[in-house]
This record gives structure tokens, C-alpha cells and sequence, in this order.
């Protein structure tokens, strides 16, 4: 999402919607879907949540090649009533959040090319497909996502979209589950990254803190690289509790003389799962 765009690119309807035009994608195309996939399937199993392991299974992604939304939508309608929908790349915050109000997810209908396996700027079909759309099978998680939604359209009228923003990069993107002693991957930009994948959970630079509403739409993030603060929720049940029983008006209200806190900084009143060295980000300032 992005709240500088204007219209609609030529080709686009006016909630900017495109055909997948699935019959396009080249041989190239698919064997880098596949390449992405088997190495993400491989490597995920004891670092996600078994949930997205469901959906995957689910919603048969592990089929070969791109996914047809079409087919994709018509399983993941049986089960929470979402379908997946084209874009051309990022849209508007509002329709941004209308869609996803209405059960709706947008992806973007390109892949990346073979030399940009382990960075692309711009979210591609993979990252929206791969890491958002199987949690969208779990029926408490898609109300959330559609919560969120909600929750974006009252944050437009609020002027508070930047805080909002930061809840659904920390839970969402970059989101930690608790799993008895021990902790999970379950946010789509890490799960769709080879390399973050393992740094969210296994390096000691990043702090991993137990997740509180205010505090996270207090902490400005990373766009650029892995994160230096990682959130950990108990449950997706809490965290749709939290979102549908919290009238944000208020918080908002509060929240808007309240300093932000930086992507490095513990409070003392954080639970703190594991207090990061920060290595990792002094060291790539220092080059």
C-alpha cells in the first residue's frame, strides 16, 4: 500500500484491478516461482507456524509454477470467503483497505527476475502469494486481516494512518508467535525470505518483545533491511481480540503527543523475550 499514487495505471479498473493474464507467464517465470518455493519449503518446517504449513496445504501451493488466482480464489473462498485479487504493484492506502475490508487480498501479478531471488524492493507475486495468502486459510487470522481493513478506512478519517501502518508491518510483515518455550515465524515478509527467515529467529542482533498495541504503533521500522525489533504475539486469537475489542479512536488520541520509539530501543516495561546485541545494524552502519 502507499498513499502516493494517483489514478489507476493505463490497463487497471478503477480499484485498480488487473487480469493475472496467468497464460503470459514464461517458462523462466515458473521455474523461479519453483526455485523460491522448494528452498522456503525446506527451510520453514520448525521455524513457522504450523498454521501457514496448513494453508499451504490447503490452498495446494506447492503445485508447480505461479499460481492461477483463479483456482487459488475459488479454494480460499470454501475456506474464509477471501479471494486473491491482481495488481499491477502498490495502490493507495484506501483501496488498499478496501479491499482487504472486503475480504479481498491484492497481489502483485509479477515475479521477480532470477538475479533478485533475495531482494526485491517492490513486493511480486511471490512475497503476496507465498507469504500472506496461506495464513488467509486460517479462519481467525482472515478476520483479523479483514479487521485490519476496517480499521484502515477509520484510521484515514482519524489522520492516523502512520500508526496503523506500523501494526500491520509489526504483526502482519514481521510478526513472532509464541509457541510453548520457544517462538515462530508467521509474518509474510520473513516467511517469504530465505535469509530473514533464519535472522528473525536465530540471530542475537534483533530484540524480540512481547506484543503491546500502543507500544508497537509507537515504534517506527525498518524499510530497508531486517528488522531490529522483532513482536511477538501469544496467539492469533489474542491478536484479533485486540483489534476488534479496542476502539482506536482513543488510542490514536493518546498516542498522538506520545514520542515515537526507535527500532532499536528496549522500554522497561517491555516483555522482553531476547534483548538483541544490535551487531547486525552497527555493523552495516559502519560500512
Amino acid at each position: 500500500m502507499s498513499d502516493d499514487l494517483g489514478k489507476p495505471p493505463p490497463g487497471a479498473a478503477a480499484d485498480w484491478t488487473v487480469p493475472q493474464r496467468w497464460e503470459s507467464y514464461t517458462p523462466e517465470d515458473h521455474a523461479t516461482w519453483d526455485r523460491l518455493f522448494d528452498r522456503q519449503a525446506q527451510l520453514l518446517p520448525g521455524r513457522v507456524t504450523p498454521l501457514f504449513l496448513q494453508g499451504l496445504d490447503l490452498l495446494r501451493l506447492s503445485k508447480p509454477g505461479i499460481p492461477d488466482f483463479e483456482e487459488l480464489s475459488e479454494r480460499l473462498m470454501k475456506a474464509t470467503g477471501w479471494q486473491v485479487v491482481a495488481v499491477p504493484g502498490l495502490v493507495p492506502d484506501s483501496v488498499f483497505f478496501d479491499h482487504l475490508a472486503n475480504r479481498r487480498f491484492v497481489a502483485g501479478n509479477f515475479i521477480r527476475r532470477p538475479d533478485q531471488l533475495d531482494y526485491l524492493q517492490e513486493p511480486d507475486i511471490f512475497h503476496d502469494v507465498f507469504g500472506h495468502v496461506p495464513l488467509l486459510a486460517n479462519p481467525v487470522f482472515a478476520d483479523y486481516m479483514q479487521a485490519y481493513g476496517r480499521g484502515g478506512q477509520r484510521a484515514a478519517a482519524a489522520g492516523a494512518i502512520d500508526r496503523l501502518a506500523r501494526l500491520y508491518w509489526y504483526t502482519v510483515e514481521f510478526g513472532l508467535i509464541r509457541a510453548g518455550s520457544g517462538l515462530q515465524l508467521y509474518g509474510a515478509g520473513i516467511v517469504s525470505s530465505f535469509s530473514e527467515s533464519r535472522f528473525a529467529l536465530e540471530d542475537p542482533s534483533p530484540n524480540r518483545i512481547g506484543f503491546d498495541l500502543k507500544r508497537v504503533m509507537r515504534t517506527r521500522y525498518r524499510i530497508d533491511d531486517f528488522q531490529q525489533t522483532y513482536f511477538v504475539i501469544d496467539s492469533f486469537e489474542d491478536l484479533l481480540d485486540q483489534t476488534l475489542n479496542n476502539d482506536f479512536g482513543p488510542i490514536y488520541a493518546q498516542l498522538s503527543e506520545a514520542a515515537d520509539i526507535g527500532t532499536e530501543e528496549v522500554l522497561a516495561t517491555d516483555h522482553v523475550y531476547h534483548r538483541g546485541t544490535q551487531d547486525y545494524a552497527r555493523a552495516k552502519l559502519a560500512t
